[in-house]
């Protein structure tokens, strides 16, 4: 079973037995990733849409707002995932949308969930043009989560309390200290947020960084940790980074930057 990652070369082996999911996607643009989808992918993987199947339309709670349970589970149902499946998720972004789908799976109690490690250019074999339609039903059933979420006003009151989570943002550092903003309509940060932009849980090739690496990366002692980013994408990614490590897995603050923004009572900080 295969928890956290899970290398190319393992995938091979389990292919046959494991339900993969192509989560190519690039924001801004909704057709992007199953056009990339149809021009080429792993053989047998279905198509996990990263705003009609991963999120609900935008709201209060964000770009990205997580949907009702009921709703993935009968999306996951779809993918032909039961509870002994072994699921894969993958991009060509370094995992930053494949992370979302782990961090989902395992928001469904479901653990045998692996990001492919390096993505789909380590993938060595010929990719598969057109559709694949998934089986269309299957017996999964939502049991507890394997990990954990907080709401807006949840961290709201936990950051104005005696023992404050620590806040890290998985986005650049330009944009955690608002000094620029091409996504949200307001640049900055939650007050007390630390940068730790999730592309630096890779290494130059594109694949994981060590467990030893990513320890001494996010092993700082104190309060616990909430990771949110621009939608609760790409915080998933140093969720993943965290549970590759070793360490006690963070909460994800889901509604991210785009939800906490909504809400003008609520406190912004920047950097310049």
């Amino acid at each position: 079973m295969y928890t956290n990652i899970i290398s190319a070369a393992d995938l091979a082996a389990v292919l046959p037995q494991s339900t993969v999911l192509d989560c190519r996607a690039k924001l801004g643009d909704a057709n992007w990733g199953r056009t990339a989808y149809l021009s080429g992918h792993i053989a047998g993987a279905y198509y996990a849409d990263l705003d009609r199947d991963m999120a609900d339309p935008p709201n209060d709670h964000g770009r990205h707002p997580l949907p009702e349970r009921a709703r993935f589970e009968a999306i996951i149902r779809r993918w032909g995932v039961d509870a002994g499946t072994q699921v894969v998720a993958y991009d060509d972004a370094g995992g930053a949308y494949a992370a979302r789908a782990w961090w989902m799976f395992r928001w469904m109690g479901h653990e045998s969930v692996a990001v492919l490690d390096g993505g789909l250019a380590a993938w060595g074999e010929a990719l598969k043009t057109g559709d694949e339609a998934p089986p269309g039903t299957s017996d999964f059933s939502t049991r507890d989560p394997l990990t954990r979420c907080i709401s807006s006003d949840e961290l709201s009151g936990q950051l104005a309390s005696q023992q404050p989570p620590t806040l890290v943002d998985a986005r650049t550092r330009p944009r955690w200290a608002g000094a620029e903003e091409p996504i949200d309509p307001i640049a900055g940060h939650i007050p007390g947020a630390h940068c730790y932009p999730f592309q630096e849980n890779l290494d130059a090739q594109g694949s994981f960084k060590s467990p030893a690496e990513l320890r001494a990366r996010f092993n700082a002692p104190g309060a616990e940790i909430v990771c949110y980013c621009g939608s609760g994408v790409t915080a998933a990614h140093n969720i993943l980074a965290m549970h590759l490590a070793g360490l006690a897995e963070p909460v994800l603050y889901a509604d991210s930057w785009s939800g906490w923004i909504t809400d003008p009572s609520r406190p912004v900080a920047t950097a310049t």
